[in-house]
């Protein structure tokens, strides 16, 4: 017995469930890098801010924002991937649905744009761990402290006197 239009429509719609919760997931890590970018660009925004209100911009400033940038430019790359994956789902539940409404046996594209989508999430999810590395590797936590001579310790740092509110 051969299926029906209808029945083929709603096998369309069965396979093609998992794929939609799939773009839901997208979409979520998509809004994470999104914010991700978001709170780099204005952590740049204040350092520069800070270097043109200080007649000396040091060189820790300068690292600083150059780690910015490299990180600003992943969560580019990061985000352009994601969407793309997502248009690739997207495309696969097309055509999950051209499938069933043409009688057009498209299994072997809908396998290999998954595949495809697959690939591309992986990038994606590559380059945000690779950001996260980078983003820490240049925490300086308690070094503040340490600095200032604050917390019970004496003052020994190596830094200006003139300077030593730049990194506060």
């Amino acid at each position: 017995m051969e299926p029906t239009q209808l029945e083929a429509v709603v096998r369309a719609i069965q396979l093609a469930i998992a794929p939609v919760f799939l773009v839901t997931g997208v979409v979520g890590l998509l809004s994470l890098l999104a914010h991700r970018l978001a709170r780099i660009i204005d952590r740049a925004r204040t350092l520069e801010r800070r270097s043109e209100e200080s007649a000396e911009a040091d060189a820790e400033h300068r690292a600083d924002l150059a780690v910015l940038a490299r990180r600003a430019k992943l969560m580019n790359w990061a985000i352009g991937l994601g969407t793309f994956c997502a248009l690739l789902v997207c495309t696969v539940i097309a055509a999950l649905f051209l499938s069933a409404f043409l009688g057009v046996g498209l299994e072997l594209l809908v396998g290999w744009l998954f595949i495809a989508a697959m690939a591309v999430l992986i990038g994606a999810l590559l380059i945000f761990l690779h950001e996260v590395f980078l983003a820490t590797s240049r925490l300086r936590i308690g070094q503040r402290s340490a600095s200032t001579g604050t917390h019970g310790s004496s003052s020994t740092s190596k830094r200006p006197p003139h300077t030593a509110g730049l990194h506060e």
